[in-house]
């Protein structure tokens, strides 16, 4: 696999970078090392590729929200609610 292959396969299943670091358990900074071709990419990294959901996330008004989540994310003017 190479790193435009990683990439495209990330954009296309809507993965960020650190969305797809988090799911693999290594640091954002690896993920786009490998992208960048800075670093070799392991060579499992397909299978662990295809153990993925093959949606990461959807944006919603500029913020992921996993799919299937339930949990709401609260909006800026929720969160600055006085106690």
């Amino acid at each position: 696999m190479t790193g435009q292959e990683l990439k495209t396969w990330r954009v296309q299943n809507s993965y960020s970078q650190s969305q797809l670091a988090k799911a693999l358990g290594v640091i954002t900074l690896t993920v786009s090392r490998w992208e960048r071709e800075d670093r070799e990419i392991p060579p499992f990294l397909h299978l662990a590729l295809k153990s993925l959901p093959k949606k990461g996330g959807v944006i919603r008004r500029g913020r992921p929200v996993l799919q299937g989540s339930t949990k709401k994310m609260k909006t800026k003017k929720e969160r600055k609610v006085k106690k």
